[in-house]
């Protein structure tokens, strides 16, 4: 698999990620074994997990899947902290919950470093000064290579990016940023992704598949063991079922059918491929699907096909998210 830098950093991940959102909940540890062996043999070294993935359920269970089936140094572990079980307080970026949280990843990862540590989201009780020192402390003592955020906003991103680069002081730059984006979510395209690539860092899309709805297989029905048939995940799959989101899902399956390949890989493709992306995170049921995915590496949209889809799926921006005078 082709392998990217992470932003303008020396980190090289491979172009597509392996997402464990489900590990440890609904993803067993033979499954999960599967999987990172799928991956793996495919030539992909991005594994992206978070503190509450599972409860830490999926960190522990990666780093056993690492003892015994991936050496640590083949694999780039990307994990996140900031997210708190706390109803009255969804974000705790204080350098003191960071930095507990990143020595308890590391113990349930059974390893004594992360190659990428992200703020999971923006606190806004926080001073983001203390939140980003908590970074530097990580890179600075060793316990995380490299560094990102998760979640920030335009202005968040630009904001804790410059403050990383200002001349002064021992400060560890922003390597990645990861956020949802797909054919069905471009909203990263407003102002997020400029200010990445205007301050050299990269993006890690989340849910690229439009949160499984890409792939086709909500377009009859709710298949029964799908996200949108779960109980617990139906909310997250609902918003993007209605009328505008299928024109787009009829767009990328008429795009397959020419191609002669899936909805899943002409949709993956796109969001690959566009500027300032390093490597979607994949998430799936099982390696199978996994493998389904991967198999996205041989594909390159023609120009024509990859135009339709920006057409189809074109957000509206407007005043002052593009230049006013032409308004």
């Amino acid at each position: 698999m082709e392998q990217r830098h992470l932003g303008r950093t020396g980190l090289r991940v491979s172009r597509l990620g392996l997402g464990t959102l489900t590990w440890g909940r609904d993803t067993d540890e033979h499954d999960a074994a599967d999987q990172l062996k799928v991956f793996w043999e495919a030539g992909g070294t991005l594994i992206d997990t978070a503190d509450v993935y599972g409860g830490g359920e999926a960190e522990y269970l990666l780093g056993r899947l690492m003892e015994r089936l991936v050496g640590r140094r083949d694999l780039v572990i990307a994990t996140k902290a900031g997210s708190v079980p706390d109803p009255d307080r969804r974000f705790d970026c204080s350098r003191g919950h960071l930095l507990a949280a990143l020595d308890a990843s590391l113990a349930r990862l059974g390893t004594d470093y992360v190659d990428l540590w992200q703020v999971h989201a923006y606190d806004p009780d926080t001073p983001l000064e203390e939140t980003l020192q908590a970074l530097d402390i990580a890179v600075s003592s060793g316990r995380a290579r490299y560094v990102g955020v998760s979640n920030f906003c335009g202005w968040q991103l630009a904001k804790a990016a410059t403050w990383q680069l200002a001349p002064g002081g021992v400060r560890a730059r922003l390597a990645g940023t990861q956020m949802e984006y797909s054919l069905l979510q471009r909203g990263v395209e407003r102002e997020v992704l400029p200010a990445a690539r205007d301050l050299g860092v990269g993006l890690l899309p989340s849910s690229p598949l439009g949160r499984g709805v890409l792939t086709g297989k909500y377009r009859h029905a709710t298949p029964a063991h799908s996200r949108g048939a779960s109980e617990q995940l139906a909310p997250f799959v609902e918003p993007y079922l209605d009328e505008a989101a299928t024109r787009i899902v009829d767009a990328v399956v008429t795009a397959a059918d020419g191609l002669a390949t899936t909805p899943l890989q002409v949709a993956l493709a796109w969001v690959r491929d566009r500027p300032g992306v390093v490597a979607p995170i994949v998430g799936a049921r099982n390696a199978q699907q996994l493998a389904a995915a991967l198999s996205v590496e041989g594909l390159s949209l023609p120009d024509e096909i990859r135009r339709a889809l920006d057409d189809v799926s074109a957000p509206v921006h407007r005043y002052p998210d593009q230049d006013w005078s032409t308004l």
